[in-house]
């Protein structure tokens, strides 16, 4: 064969992998779309490679597709978790295994980028997947500063690469914790983050970026804050007080630009109709019930039903990034319905609004044609404790249900078989 022969073939596998990707129909669920399409009761889910070729109702299986026989089960997009350190954390008390943030002896924080740690090979990511979880924002964690850094969404796929949206958003503190950080006091804290906006705006106009001298950035973290200050990417701010609330709608009407969703917002019921007529979006845990401290005094179980009522987009996601259990998001939900919460409300809580939020809702977060091919399969409904999913598809691989857990289940649920010696005690 000729060099130009090899060159074209080798040209047209390329071209030719996705085309020749598996195509498979989910037939004969009931299929939640959380898109236009809505619930169908019987429902057929196509897949072409990694994406969604169609949603349609019946169980009528086209020629040349593998099926996955749904009937009796639930067809949902993949589950979002929204605020996780899945990737970034291996083991919570070893240092070394931790990469969500940078500490106070650090010479940045809003430049840091939590991309660059995310290890695809995390033990907690097959335990997360195949629990129906396809999809993750990995928030930066530091406690030593107001930023925080950069976060990532990632896909829980099997790759040697699983970040999707580098620098997806940034995160940030006020109220109490905030406070904390930086001067001790509320007020001190809404002082910093307007002058760091006013670092990041002069920063972004000087022409000659070596003469810049910040109020309280270094030039590091004033260009790093740039997009965010442009409204380019969404801002996580981390609040619980209605007060504190209260005066980050105000800072968004100083600055119109920003994107901003707050992270706990445990009284965030009690300001609902202002966060709805702002339009900013909330991330919400709704297990919180009891004042932890006096930022939570009004804390309570309702809180999810109350701020959706409202007609808030509410995202529900456990407040404080677990690396290790984002997974059980789908009982926070369930628990959010148990406490007057829709249905509808809650599992859009955990698939669609996330996607919202961070901007990917044109890809991710619903069953629409052309979206990737994020799809799981329930023996029951997902937001009971005790339903789990049959099948599940990332970027429409089947994943296989395994993980480190399973394993050792498997090893050791029969200690009379023919496993070595040392393993039957």
């Amino acid at each position: 064969m000729s060099r130009f022969a090899l060159l074209f073939a080798a040209a047209l596998a390329l071209v030719a992998g996705p085309a020749a990707a598996e195509r498979i129909a989910i037939v004969g669920g009931t299929v939640i779309t959380m898109g236009p399409e809505g619930k169908l009761d019987t429902g057929t889910v196509l897949l072409d490679g990694d994406r969604i070729e169609a949603v349609r109702a019946g169980d009528a299986a086209p020629d040349g597709y593998r099926v996955v026989d749904a009937h009796g089960k639930i067809v949902t997009p993949g589950i979002f978790a929204a605020n996780t350190a899945l990737g970034a954390v291996e083991v919570s008390l070893e240092e070394s295994t931790r990469d969500t943030g940078v500490s106070k002896e650090a010479p940045f924080s809003a430049a840091f980028d939590i991309s660059y740690g995310i290890n695809p090979r995390a033990s907690a990511i097959p335990v997360s997947r195949i629990e129906g979880i396809t999809r993750a924002a990995v928030v930066p964690g530091g406690r030593d500063h107001l930023f925080s850094g950069y976060g990532a969404l990632i896909h829980l796929g099997d790759a040697k690469d699983i970040v999707t949206h580098p620098r997806a958003f940034a995160v940030a503190s006020l109220g109490a914790s905030g406070a904390a950080r930086v001067g001790g006091a509320r007020g001190a804290a809404v002082v910093y983050f307007v002058n760091a906006m006013r670092d990041a705006d002069r920063y972004a106009r000087m022409r000659n970026k070596n003469d810049f001298k910040g109020l309280v950035l270094s030039a590091l973290d004033a260009e790093a804050l740039g997009p965010v200050m442009r409204g380019e990417v969404p801002l996580l701010i981390t609040a619980n007080r209605a007060s504190d609330i209260t005066q980050i709608l105000k800072l968004r009407r100083e600055m119109p630009k920003l994107r901003i969703a707050i992270v706990g917002a445990e009284e965030g019921w009690m300001v609902a109709d202002d966060l709805a007529a702002a339009k900013v979006p909330v991330i919400v845990h709704p297990f919180q019930n009891l004042p932890g401290d006096f930022s939570r005094l009004a804390a309570t179980q309702a809180n999810a039903a109350r701020l959706a009522a409202a007609g808030v987009a509410v995202t529900i996601a456990d407040e404080s990034s677990d690396g290790h259990n984002p997974r059980l998001v789908l009982q926070y939900a369930g628990n959010a319905v148990a406490n007057g919460m829709k249905w509808e409300d809650a599992f859009a809580a955990i698939t669609i609004n996330p996607a919202r939020l961070y901007g990917v809702a044109d890809e991710v977060g619903s069953l629409e044609r052309g979206k990737t091919a994020d799809v799981v399969v329930w023996d029951g409904d997902p937001l009971e404790v005790m339903s789990s999913p049959d099948a599940v598809f990332i970027r429409g691989e089947a994943i296989p249900l395994v993980s480190r857990q399973t394993k050792l289940r498997d090893r050791y649920k029969d200690l009379k078989g023919k496993t070595p010696f040392a393993y039957r005690k």
